[in-house]
């Protein structure tokens, strides 16, 4: 199993991460990672560092590195006695002859501050080497002619500029400077060695920090530019603001990112930026549940100024390039959530709904992809070489689960926008009349008592999309003993303790563990891989179909929700993880900390009250 991991965020994409453990062992763990063009274009300029304590006992490492082909040094993780994440992420070390040192690192806006504290007599020197490299935060770095090593030394501060083109780095603090150029070759990354990536990197050290503990505490400011910043004065304002929030409240603020003048959500970190659909869903509960409205409707606006013939960008690339429309779904959504966030904030409707009318009519007229409103009032799409909806897993040209057709959770959320739709218009009020009497006609599948996934052609694979039907969406679509089926199904077949299988295991095409390659991987990831996210529609579904009783929610918190909040210290701390493998035991894997697996977990808790 993977180890914790920690994050700290700063709020325009980028990030500090790494393990608990303090070994690296993913590209994306770093000390200082920014965001170019926030919340895109990521490069990691600060990757980590080595550090020791020279005492009278000799010298004792604080940091793990491992190197190829498995070589671990040294083992500073042999020696933390604790680890606490709140309200920063928190070590201690024993030292070799007694005592301990305090280790602390904190993201901010203006950079990551670290502290070491010694708990005990002197006498201590601590050093600390930097690892820089500058490159993109998908890749690797090695050794080249090209990094200079040079240094532009201040009192309290030093500066580097690896790379032309790119930010300069900037140490500041309390420390003496030492330039001492070097580079550290062939560390190993077991995370991306799993996966099939390219695991092994070359990173630079361009000189040493030093500190006398017995003076006081250690701090220093990883930066990005040339001008020097105070590590007290982050610190300091990072306890300020963090004070009176809960661990969940600081988690879910994590994913609030600026874009342009506005803001967005990061669908999840290390590796995502903002998503269209990830963000829709994931305000659900991040914010609306949280009251943050006024955030949600900066958000809403923000995305609504992107719509382009009827549909919003699923995605926007890591170069800030021309966002991608390739989503059936995303624009649904986000007329599902402006409609609630509207319920909430009706004086916003000037700004919001001519966005949503535009995504109604520019789907009922159609638009890319085959996406257009059928003669039965549902919608058809579907294009060679493209998935469409959230179940969007391509590998090589091949789309595992393509889904091209009527898809049950697009007409689920296509009747929900045509709800939300004729607050203004009859013409989509008669459309959802027509839409959801389709769906009745249509979707309900005698032979699993569940509904199809899609149809035209028709799939009945027990899929969790059907779940949208009964929970997750304003508007429940079916009811009574239809309803109690479905939930029985998915219930039955789906259900694991920490999401909702993508597919059945009695299905041929199951995989019910997500392991391997970039092919393997991307073959699992709707085949039977578990989604925490889709606990929230079926929590709610299980929910109505009970009637919401005292009784169902009680007994809900224990089966559904107490799972979510043990695996809050399990993989990436104080978050949910994208998925986890469908078989038992559910081990986690994807990305550790994700936007909508955490939002749901807030809007079940939310429900559950």
């Amino acid at each position: 199993m993977a180890l914790a991991e920690w994050l700290e965020a700063d709020g325009a994409g980028g990030f500090a991460s790494g393990t608990v453990s303090g070994e690296r062992t993913r590209r994306y763990h770093a000390l200082l990672s920014v965001a170019l063009t926030p919340p895109t274009g990521r490069v990691v300029l600060v990757n980590g560092i080595e550090a020791w304590v020279e005492g009278d006992a000799g010298r004792t490492f604080l940091t793990t590195q491992r190197y190829a082909p498995d070589i671990v040094y040294p083992d500073g993780a042999e020696r933390i006695e604790s680890f606490e994440p709140e309200p920063w992420p928190r070590w201690r070390y024993r030292l070799a002859g007694g005592g301990s040192i305090t280790q602390e690192i904190v993201g901010s806006p203006s950079g990551t501050a670290l502290r070491w504290t010694l708990n005990g007599p002197g006498p201590a020197r601590l050093v600390v080497r930097p690892l820089i490299s500058g490159r993109d935060c998908h890749a690797t770095h090695h050794e080249n002619p090209a990094l200079a090593f040079g240094a532009e030394i201040r009192p309290g501060a030093v500066t580097w500029r690896p790379y032309p083109g790119l930010p300069p780095i900037t140490a500041s603090g309390n420390f003496e400077y030492c330039q001492a150029p070097d580079w550290y070759r062939n560390f190993l990354y077991t995370e991306e060695q799993g996966r099939g990536l390219d695991a092994v990197e070359d990173l630079a050290s361009p000189g040493l920090l030093s500190w006398d503990l017995a003076r006081g505490p250690a701090t220093v400011l990883l930066q990005q530019g040339d001008q020097p910043g105070s590590p007290e004065s982050v610190m300091a304002g990072e306890r300020e603001r963090r004070a009176g929030l809960s661990a969940l409240d600081r988690a879910a603020g994590q994913y609030l990112v600026r874009r342009g003048a506005g803001l967005s959500i990061v669908a999840g970190y290390p590796w995502f930026t903002d998503w269209g659909r990830d963000t829709f869903i994931a305000m659900r509960g991040l914010l609306l549940a949280r009251s943050r409205f006024a955030e949600a409707g900066r958000i809403l606006a923000e995305w609504a100024r992107t719509i382009s013939q009827g549909m919003l960008p699923n995605r926007f690339t890591d170069a800030g390039e021309t966002p991608e429309y390739n989503s059936v779904d995303a624009s649904l959504w986000f007329v599902v959530v402006a409609a609630e966030y509207l319920a909430r904030v009706p004086a916003d409707a000037a700004r919001l709904q001519p966005a949503m009318e535009a995504v109604l009519s520019g789907y009922a007229a159609g638009t890319r992809f085959g996406i257009v409103l059928d003669g039965d009032g549902l919608l058809r799409s579907g294009a060679e070489g493209v998935a469409l909806t959230w179940m969007d897993a391509r590998v090589d040209g091949w789309v595992v689960t393509p889904r091209r057709g009527k898809p049950v959770e697009v007409q689920a959320l296509w009747i929900n926008a045509l709800h939300a739709g004729a607050a203004w218009s009859p013409r989509w009020a008669a459309l959802e009349r027509q839409a959801h009497a389709a769906f009745l006609a249509r979707f309900p599948d005698p032979q699993t008592g569940g509904l199809l996934d899609v149809v035209d052609p028709d799939d009945r694979r027990i899929r969790p999309n059907q779940i949208l039907a009964v929970g997750g969406l304003p508007l429940q679509l079916l009811t009574g003993e239809q309803a109690r089926r479905v939930v029985a199904l998915v219930e039955r077949d789906l259900l694991t303790p920490l999401g909702l299988r993508t597919l059945a295991p009695s299905d041929p095409g199951y995989v019910g563990r997500y392991r391997g390659g970039p092919r393997e991987r991307d073959a699992a990831y709707h085949q039977g891989t578990a989604w925490p996210w889709l606990l929230g529609p079926f929590v709610e579904a299980w929910l109505r179909v009970r009637d919401n009783t005292p009784a169902a929610r009680d007994q809900a918190r224990a089966r559904f929700l107490a799972p979510l909040r043990a695996h809050l210290a399990q993989a990436g701390i104080g978050h949910i993880s994208e998925i986890v493998d469908g078989a038992p035991p559910n081990l986690p894997g994807g990305c550790p900390f994700q936007a909508w697996s955490l939002g749901e977990m807030i809007r079940i808790g939310s429900l559950l009250g």
